[in-house]
């Protein structure tokens, strides 16, 4: 079975105040992040702003963070696109640059029917030996990839995992009754790990591990060591961390706390915008209130 680890971070992509990748900042938050919980880091994700990066860019931020903590934690790329073709491209890069796994996305903006859909990750996952998770999210791509279909990809040796974030734990519990124990479910929002836990889920590939990673991690451990009141009542005092990070688009708050803590990560690129000063001061005073600032 392979194991990507429990705590995944879909980290963040620093970038100057000229909005160029700032990849000193990269190696010093992945570092930061694996120090503190993360199992692994996860590159070019939703949180990475990857519509926004060029391929050259990505290449240097996967060989960077590599170098930097390859030996410490799993390096994941994001690979997907709307695009077959460019996702197989993107895959075959990855692998080529030595990553520990691959993540990719449904095909979004053109809305495949489910058949499209397991032939797009099927063709993808081919062109690589190394462990693929699928990435649902509804909310983003338009598309849900369907229980059944999760199940029919489970078959093909390399895809072992699925980032959950429709938000419906009905559907996460019955990807788990369809397929074996060598098929991981992550939770794909932070506020949903612990019920993603009850189901038989491995973990979370997270944004709030920006902060608390480390109690993300125990609050997993718990739970799965049979200490599960302490788990909830860990679920409970980071509920409002869960919550606020996500008060706009996502990364844009998150962004704005990592730079609050002392991590130059910049701005975020267009077409998202900045937090708000009203944003700023909401996340000013959680983070007091966590002890974080």
């Amino acid at each position: 079975m392979t194991d990507l680890g429990e705590v995944i971070t879909a980290m963040v992509t620093p970038f100057n105040d000229n909005l160029e990748v700032n990849y000193e900042a990269a190696a010093e938050l992945a570092n930061y992040l694996v120090d503190n919980g993360s199992d692994g880091i996860l590159l070019l994700g939703t949180t990475g702003e990857v519509p926004t990066l060029s391929k050259d860019e990505k290449v240097e931020l996967i060989e960077v963070v590599k170098e930097e903590v390859g030996d410490r934690a799993k390096v994941i790329a994001g690979t997907g696109s709307y695009s077959t073709q460019a996702s197989i491209e993107m895959t075959k890069t990855a692998t080529e640059l030595g990553v520990d796994g691959i993540m990719l996305v449904t095909p979004y903006y053109n809305k495949p029917p489910q058949d499209g859909l397991y032939r797009h990750f099927k063709q993808v996952a081919e062109v690589t030996d190394l462990p693929v998770i699928l990435y649902n999210v509804p909310s983003r791509t338009s598309k849900n990839i369907k229980p059944e279909i999760v199940a029919r990809l489970a078959e093909e040796d390399n895809i072992v995992a699925i980032k959950e974030a429709s938000g419906d734990v009905e559907q996460a519990a019955t990807i788990h009754r369809l397929t074996d124990d060598n098929f991981s479910i992550y939770s794909g929002d932070d506020g949903l790990t612990l019920p993603i836990l009850s189901i038989g889920g491995k973990g979370v590939i997270s944004v709030a591990s920006h902060l608390v990673g480390s109690q993300i991690k125990e609050m997993i451990q718990y739970y799965k060591s049979g200490q599960v009141q302490k788990s909830v009542q860990l679920n409970v005092e980071l509920g409002d961390i869960f919550d606020k990070i996500f008060m706009t688009t996502n990364p844009i708050p998150v962004k704005k706390a990592v730079n609050l803590i002392g991590y130059e990560v910049g701005p975020v690129r267009p077409p998202l915008v900045d937090a708000t000063q009203q944003q700023e001061k909401a996340l000013e005073s959680l983070l007091k209130k966590h002890n974080l600032l």
